[in-house]
């Protein structure tokens, strides 16, 4: 069997890592709210027994195991215990976290390798120990790394948990395609939460002097936590739940010149948290914090709701609701015109450049202009040549008429009656060039005037044009 036959949430066994807080506790409480058996795996020891005795107090089927998701031997021993008590599991949920507030120049390396251990290694471990016995099972099964939209937009402050994440996304990118080629029953999906009400900042290590809060806008653990449980049953590749890290990691990838200067300035403002007084809480980057199930942290302003992820899990609801808000959109305007359904007719006509101007009417006042302007050329011609004929009358009786003078009187006429003649030649080749100019002036003076003779009129075109 080359596909995956995700069973419904009832019927399934969940993993999940990095159950006692956060995203991971709210995936555990709503798993087995829903009917599954869930497998529990953290670092802390009196957590893991607390949250364990609270689901099944609620009939719930839960177990743990005490397992640091960077010892591949721990987690191992801990998919071993869940195999014997549930006879295997169908979901793996990677979820343990931890972060680092501080510039990466002032973050000892020790500290940046602890990080990578958990958040990468962490996915990289479970994702093997989980496709190693998934691949096995008839039905295969699914495998779900939680990511993060720092992945796609790094921000300053955050830097070596934004590297870790675009490690985590790779991995998880390149592990899909190799199951694929193996024709593994198994889905992998990467889920990318944007700013969660959760206890992550308190329990990041602070380099910063300074109490921090994730930015605006915060989403609620369970909007994370109910994408993750679909993605148990239904086979997504990635998924971005927020709108607000969609489109900052959108405004990242189109325009990063532009982007990075603005992170580098407002970033480590916007995740200062001005209303609370710096507090050294003990981190969990080396050791667990075992200050009880806290899901949220309550943030003054969080939404309950991603219409992103909603979108992704249901594309086909959102193309026909779409669909229909546009078809009620414009039925509304149509039907509310006083022209009723011909009122889309009227306005394609109005916009039609084609209809703007009575064009035969046009070209007939056109041609009756052109044929004046020819007339007026050929009688401005005549004119001129009847000219030039009379001037070389003249000179032919002044030439006549001082034939018998002196040779010196006869060249003095002559060059006079040459004169003439010259003279006459350039006035007729002048008219006739004042006569093209005038025709052209005419031609457009006639469609400038045709213009607003057709505005004038009741049923003009233009007039209409004009309204609309």
């Amino acid at each position: 069997m080359t596909r995956a036959n995700l069973k419904p949430l009832n019927k399934q066994s969940i993993v999940i890592t990095g159950a006692t807080s956060g995203i991971g506790l709210a995936v555990a409480r709503r798993a087995a709210k829903r009917g599954a058996c869930v497998f529990l795996i953290a670092r802390g020891e009196n957590d893991l027994r607390a949250l364990c005795e609270e689901l099944q107090a609620t009939g719930a089927r839960a177990a743990w195991a005490v397992a640091d998701v960077a010892d591949f031997d721990a987690l191992s021993e801990a998919a071993d215990k869940c195999r014997r008590l549930f006879g295997g599991f169908d979901t793996w949920i990677n979820n343990a976290g931890v972060s680092i507030f501080g510039p990466i120049r002032e973050t000892t390396l020790e500290d940046q390798r602890r990080l990578f251990e958990t958040n990468y290694w962490g996915v990289v471990n479970g994702s093997l120990v989980a496709a190693e016995h998934l691949r096995k099972r008839y039905d295969g099964g699914a495998i779900i790394n939680v990511g993060s939209t720092l992945s796609d937009a790094p921000v300053p402050v955050q830097g070596v948990y934004s590297a870790s994440k675009h490690a985590v996304k790779g991995f998880t990118n390149a592990l899909r395609m190799e199951l694929i080629r193996e024709q593994a029953p198994i889905t992998l999906s990467l889920v990318k939460p944007s700013a969660v009400d959760s206890p992550y900042s308190r329990h990041a290590r602070n380099l910063t002097g300074q109490a921090v809060q994730n930015p605006q806008p915060v989403y609620a653990t369970h909007v994370v936590a109910d994408t993750i449980l679909y993605c148990a049953s239904h086979p997504i590749r990635e998924i971005t739940v927020g709108g607000g890290g969609r489109l900052i990691a959108s405004f990242y990838a189109a325009l990063p010149g532009l982007a990075e200067p603005l992170f580098a300035r407002f970033a480590p403002k916007l995740m200062r948290d001005r209303r609370s007084a710096y507090e050294p809480y003990d981190d969990g980057l080396y050791d667990p914090t075992e200050d009880g199930l806290d899901e949220e942290v309550h943030y003054p302003m969080v939404r309950q709701f991603s219409a992103l992820a909603e979108v992704r899990k249901h594309p086909g609801i959102a193309t026909g609701v779409v669909a229909v808000l546009a078809g009620v959109g414009l039925a509304t305007l149509l039907l509310n015109q006083r022209t009723g359904p011909t009122r889309l007719q009227a306005i394609r006509s109005r916009i039609d450049p084609r209809d703007w101007i009575d064009t035969q009417s046009l070209r007939g006042r056109f041609d009756d202009i052109v044929e004046t302007a020819r007339h007026g050329l050929e009688e401005a011609g005549d004119r001129a040549h009847e000219f030039t004929d009379d001037a070389r009358d003249r000179s032919r009786r002044w030439f006549r008429d001082t034939r018998k003078s002196s040779r010196k009187a006869l060249k003095k006429h002559g060059k006079q009656a040459r004169r003439y003649a010259r003279d006459a030649g350039d006035y007729a080749r002048d008219h006739a060039r004042e006569g093209g100019a005038l025709i052209a002036l005419a031609t457009i003076a006639a469609a400038v005037g045709a213009a607003a003779l057709d505005a004038r009129r009741p049923d003009s075109r233009l007039r209409s044009l004009g309204k609309f």
